[in-house]
């Protein structure tokens, strides 16, 4: 079967943000989607978009044509995502990649979930882990790996995928950078025996104590990007400042050609 041939169509709704269209979830209905596939067999590829997301989609029409596979749900991380689903209609509410790993993590364990970790600087997802499993008793991590960051041979994939299988998780949290997670849900997706793989990204710095989260209310206004400019502002300057701006112009131009 081809890397990116669907599997099984998932039933969630979706709308249009700036050419990809993102599933219309709130968090509870997000939560209960992932568990489902647990028991019922479904296999799902869950990415959490942010503007930067959709522009990188907007320049990589193989991106955007991952984030909407049938079985991808691409969930609304950037409010900017969840006002413009609003303004249409949508009943969507923001469903963030740093709130939803440990919120799956606890409901996880009524249900048993097994989980793995993958990515993250060396030590990074064994701190993650530990610190996850130590907040939610009972929660069981069954894999931790960091691989190198440069591209592996096919042996290294194959030996990486052997692992993961092996190990049977029910969740595969995947911290490889964006793009590149998105892409590696993927071309993974049809060889992983995972109910779900989530390509989440910041989470793993954030819930290993490396990186501070913005303030609860900047998270609600959707300013947590000017938090993180702060706090990385060689980093995220010229990142922000583009791709801000690249966004907003793709949604005008959106809106133009509907209205055309």
């Amino acid at each position: 079967m081809p890397a990116d041939a669907s599997v099984t169509p998932t039933p969630t709704p979706r709308y249009p943000v700036a050419g990809t269209r993102i599933a219309a979830v709130t968090m509870a209905s997000a939560l209960d989607l992932c568990l489902a596939a647990v028991a019922d067999g479904r296999r799902l590829n869950v990415h959490f978009c942010t503007t930067h997301t959709l522009v990188e989609a907007a320049d990589d029409p193989l991106l955007r044509a991952r984030l909407e596979r049938p079985d991808a749900v691409a969930c609304p991380d950037g409010m900017p995502l969840v006002w413009v689903g609003r303004l249409a209609g949508v009943e969507v509410e923001r469903v963030c990649g740093p709130d939803f790993m440990p919120a799956l993590f606890d409901r996880g364990r009524e249900i048993g979930a097994r989980h793995a970790v993958y990515g993250g600087a060396p030590g990074v997802a064994e701190e993650l882990a530990a610190r996850l499993v130590a907040r939610y008793p009972g929660a069981e991590v069954v894999l931790t790996a960091s691989p190198p960051f440069r591209p592996l041979t096919d042996e290294e994939d194959a030996a990486e995928v052997a692992r993961l299988n092996a190990a049977a998780p029910d969740f595969v949290w995947v911290g490889l950078g964006s793009p590149k997670q998105d892409h590696w849900l993927a071309t993974h997706r049809d060889r992983l025996d995972a109910a779900v793989l989530f390509a989440v990204g910041a989470a793993f710095d954030f819930h290993a104590g490396r990186l501070r989260r913005a303030p609860r209310w900047m998270q609600r206004t959707g300013t947590e990007w000017l938090f993180r400019l702060v706090s990385e502002p060689r980093r995220l300057l010229r990142r922000y400042s583009v791709t801000n701006t690249r966004f907003v112009l793709l949604l005008l131009r959106s809106r133009r050609l509907r209205a055309g």
